[in-house]
């Protein structure tokens, strides 16, 4: 018997489908044997000509059937004989073709719906029934529906209006007004703040650090402070930055950590892909092995940012800025009381993420041009003994191939005692005919969260619902995406910098959070909060630009259909690599510190496993986005020359020429501290290394 051919047919109706095969489809030629889950389809001897009999022993017939996974309906035709019959080819296609009619791509959207008339779960009730009924199990479930469903409407509205996004900044001389009720942008002669941020999640611990260094800082934040609908993951070594920069102590740090595990997993389904593309579980022992207990980090982060004299507006929504020569002047709202008022600040932080107008606003049509929907949820208990052990976590991790035209991926984090965080998530492409669901994805986990770890999920104690748009953004060089405005600058998603493969701008963030305090430290020390100077902060990286085309392999373009098993294959073939390197390899590569020897060396492995991997990414990028690729890997290319070149001396010739430099030539002094954090951050490290703050760094910070 042979396999000779595999679909995904982007239906969670298997019954319908099942039905269609057996009533409906005429394949053109033999006898349809209706069977349990499909047809046979006998070659009759009419049929078949005495020179083309396939087998003395085997039945000259294909049998089709269908079975269901992951949600999604999949279909296989297997031959009994060795060699193919007759008409097999135009049979084969006729099916592909007919089938693919009948069962297109799909992609709903959220209802609209009036909550003034009903409440939020019996507006989405018929329309995602798990996702209503477990969410009523959680604590707080109807606002954070209400919220998951407002995120995805305002997700929908940027991507499908990207050239004429909402306009929410605006720029001002000091002597004009508003125009909006009379009221003068120098209606405060002095700005009341120094740093005014928006985002009350990565906004907290940047916020916090500049607090520190003195600062008089206000945080707006949309929801209740230290509400969070995710939780952050992130190593030891990673984390140790925020002690170097005296945010907390090893003490304080040690009280948020709710869980170290022993080993994380990362492995793909393989069972379709060949043998040579199969590969072992890769072991990343110290990558995303620190649960935080997100709420009371943020707690703790507000608590140093009070302490240090800032301020928190909580439950307060950002309406918009205007921007003069001197000051920027926010216009905010509470949600309490619908009360509108006015703050003004030297310099305004963005850190609204994926939901930011700001960003959208700076971007236009290329404000993000992929996106992880992601869903999950914190569960307090629940699961069988020996379902998972909590010393172990899942990094990465499928159960099945493409479904519905995505490749699902889980992810799996031990919290404190018995709890698991569990994600669902895909990489995207960013389509306004497609923008990427969340609530159609937690149809999908409350499905099939039961065929990732055995469950029953009337027996879990939910603890809280988990989930955003994880962004990402295809950069060539450096400065392609925008990220500052005059007294403006975004950080975290909203910046959309961080690595396209596993991090979330949290980890974006804390690996660059002295690279972007001391830049921003100096910039305000010397008042260059122009668009020229602001936006040489940023955690870009060339060895994370360049990674983007392997996020772009894992993403199915919408409306097209590719082998289902292929995505896996992928992985398996790169992943397989990492699990035969040296385990600082691995490491190294996910943690965003790949050097330029190391990227080549593995992606030519890479194309002498799989040769068809190259052709693989082509039908998935396309052209025009292999062309940018190449663009980004120039850029990386020529910095890798230039660090090579400078990396030996430049940090030590700073810090002779500081005490005359600075003073005197106050924007070179910045331009050439971005350069040195350009050239250093993101460098290979051993696996025992000790991370420490550069000399540079030092010096900015006491200052």
């Amino acid at each position: 018997m042979k396999q000779i051919l595999y679909l995904e047919v982007p239906t969670a109706d298997t019954a319908a489908v099942r039905s269609w095969l057996q009533a409906d489809f005429a394949p053109g030629n033999g006898e349809k044997v209706l069977t349990p889950e499909g047809i046979r389809l006998k070659i009759t001897a009419r049929n078949t000509l005495a020179s083309e009999v396939v087998s003395e022993t085997l039945p000259d017939e294909i049998s089709v059937f269908v079975w269901s996974v992951q949600r999604t309906t999949y279909l296989k035709v297997f031959r009994w004989a060795d060699k193919p019959f007759p008409d097999e080819k135009q049979i084969l296609q006729r099916l592909k073709t007919e089938i693919r009619s009948r069962f297109p791509h799909r992609y709903p959207e959220p209802p609209a719906i009036d909550l003034s008339q009903q409440s939020i779960f019996a507006a989405l009730l018929p329309y995602y029934p798990l996702t209503v009924k477990y969410f009523q199990k959680m604590p707080n479930g109807e606002y954070d529906l209400k919220r998951a469903y407002w995120w995805e409407q305002r997700w929908r509205e940027g991507v499908r209006q990207p050239q004429e996004p909402r306009q929410v900044v605006f720029s001002h001389t000091d002597n004009q007004t508003r125009g909006q009720g009379g009221n003068s942008l120098l209606s405060s002669p002095h700005p009341q703040y120094d740093i005014i941020y928006i985002g009350g999640a990565l906004g907290a611990i940047h916020a916090a650090v500049m607090a520190k260094l003195g600062y008089k800082v206000l945080l707006v934040e949309r929801l209740p402070f230290g509400r969070m609908n995710r939780e952050w993951n992130i190593s030891r070594d990673e984390i140790q930055s925020l002690v170097n920069l005296g945010l907390v102590t090893s003490a304080e740090l040690e009280t948020v950590i709710a869980k170290e595990y022993k080993d994380g997993f990362n492995k793909f389904f393989d069972a379709n892909n060949p043998p040579k593309l199969r590969s072992p579980i890769l072991h990343t022992p110290t990558v995303l092995n620190l649960a935080l207990d997100s709420e009371k980090w943020l707690q703790m982060c507000g608590q140093k940012l009070q302490a240090a004299n800032g301020e928190i507006w909580d439950e307060t929504e950002f309406i918009r800025a205007d921007i003069s020569e001197s000051q920027v002047m926010l216009t905010v709202k509470h949600l309490a009381n619908g009360n509108e008022q006015q703050v003004s600040g030297r310099l305004l932080v963005d850190a609204m993420g994926t939901a930011s107008p700001i960003a959208w606003q700076l971007n236009g049509g290329r404000t993000f041009d992929s996106v992880c929907p992601t869903v999950g949820a914190a569960i307090e208990r629940g699961f069988e003994p020996g379902v998972w052990d909590s010393q172990y976590g899942d990094v990465l991790y499928s159960h099945g191939d493409i479904s519905r035209g995505r490749q699902l991926i889980w992810e799996l984090f031990p919290g404190a005692g018995e709890e698991l965080t569990i994600y669902l998530f895909h990489y995207h492409e960013v389509k306004a005919e497609n923008p990427g669901s969340l609530l159609e994805m937690y149809e999908d986990f409350f499905t099939i969260l039961p065929e990732y770890r055995r469950c029953d999920l009337d027996k879990l104690v939910w603890k809280k619902p988990t989930f955003g748009y994880i962004p990402g953004h295809f950069s060539v060089g450096s400065s392609d995406r925008t990220i500052a405005f005059d007294r403006l600058i975004a950080i975290g998603d909203a910046a959309s910098l961080q690595s396209p493969l596993i991090f979330t701008g949290f980890g974006s963030l804390v690996r660059n959070l002295e690279r972007l305090t001391t830049l921003l430290d100096t910039a305000l020390k010397h008042n260059l909060l122009s668009f020229r100077h602001l936006n040489k902060i940023r955690a870009y990286q060339t060895n994370v630009s360049v990674t983007w085309l392997f996020s772009k392999g894992m993403m199915v373009p919408t409306g097209k259909f590719i082998p289902p098993q292929r995505v896996n294959a992928m992985l398996n073939t790169f992943f397989g690599l990492l699990a035969d390197e040296p385990a600082e390899v691995a490491d190294n590569f996910i943690k965003d510190r790949c050097d330029w020897f190391t990227f080549n060396r593995l992606a030519l492995k890479a194309a002498a496993k799989n040769p068809a991997l190259l052709l693989w990414i082509w039908q998935l990028a396309g052209p025009r986005d292999l062309l940018r690729w190449l663009g980004s890997y120039y850029h990386f290319t020529r910095h890798a020359l230039v660090s090579a070149l400078l990396s030996k001396w430049f940090g030590r010739f700073l810090k002779w020429s500081n005490p005359w430099l600075e003073p005197r030539y106050p924007a070179l002094w910045l331009h050439l501290l971005a350069i040195n954090y350009a050239i250093s951050t993101g460098k290979p490290r051993s696996r025992n290394q000790v991370v420490k703050v550069s000399p540079e760094a030092v010096i900015q910070i006491s200052h």
